[in-house]
């Protein structure tokens, strides 16, 4: 299996990796089939942009490169444009993943929205938004 260079990098070394204490919002996302399990915590300000985010993930190389670059996507961005985050975005930045990895990038989308979702509920805003829900088979 051939992974990009830019997988690579965040795979050795995965940016915003930890917890944040009083997040804003926090979404767990897994699969115990395939064994990949995602937190996400976000902190947003009272603008509505993400001041901090950081992720803890349990699983491949190709989980924890999409978290990373998950984080960096959204950092510095509103909840609104977080939202708009695809997993293709994910797979785009870097450069790419192998077909039977993809799935590692659908668990990010989800992990980002699921984080939001919580932070929603926090603040009394209604979740007008859906998570898709993906197999990760492999």
């Amino acid at each position: 299996m051939q992974y990009s260079e830019k997988v690579m990098d965040h795979f050795m070394s995965p940016r915003n990796v930890g917890e944040i204490e009083d997040a804003s919002g926090v979404g767990t996302v897994g699969n115990a089939k395939c064994g990949d399990i995602m937190k996400m915590y976000l902190k947003i300000d009272d603008n509505g942009i993400i001041t901090d985010c950081k992720f803890k993930t349990f699983g491949c190389g190709a989980a924890i490169a999409t978290s990373s670059m998950a984080t960096e996507l959204i950092k510095g961005h509103t909840v609104e444009e977080a939202l708009k985050l695809t997993n293709s975005a994910v797979v785009e930045a870097l450069d790419g993943l192998p077909p039977v990895k993809v799935h590692c990038s659908v668990l990010a989308e989800e992990a980002v929205k699921t984080a939001i979702a919580d932070y929603y509920q926090k603040i009394g805003k209604p979740v007008d938004f859906e998570i898709e829900k993906s197999d990760h088979e492999e």
